[in-house]
């Protein structure tokens, strides 16, 4: 019953922005910490940015100054508005909810609730 559905990815010019929503359904919203992750083709996949159950975020050092998280908790959704975008910012954005638990300490555990993902194409 738990879904997260990624939307707003597409194709882009470098240097444009796009802005990626999540949104969440069959859990206490509130209570989850959300995170955006990406996969490009060939490589792993990588934190982008996070934001705790309280709004502390934590961005990639490849994306700060250019990405910002926020959450809505009356509307059970996370945002990443993307700026200044850039080629090698081509890849799946996914959204994951996770309490943080001994076994789910953090943003980088294997763990919580996947949607999945919308694609992102920035053309140079």
């Amino acid at each position: 019953q738990v879904q997260l559905v990624e939307s707003g990815g597409g194709l882009v010019q470098a240097g444009g922005s796009l802005r990626l929503s999540c949104a969440a359904s069959g859990i206490p919203f509130s209570m989850y910490a959300i995170g955006w992750y990406r996969q490009a083709p060939g490589k792993q996949r990588e934190l982008v940015a996070g934001i705790s159950k309280s709004g502390s975020t934590n961005y990639a050092d490849s994306v700060k100054e250019r990405f910002t998280i926020s959450r809505d908790n009356a509307k059970n959704t996370v945002s990443l508005q993307m700026s200044s975008l850039k080629p090698e910012d081509t890849a799946v954005y996914y959204c994951n909810a996770r309490l943080f638990t001994p076994r789910c300490m953090d943003f980088l555990s294997e763990c919580g609730h996947w949607g999945q993902g919308t694609q992102v194409t920035v053309s140079s």
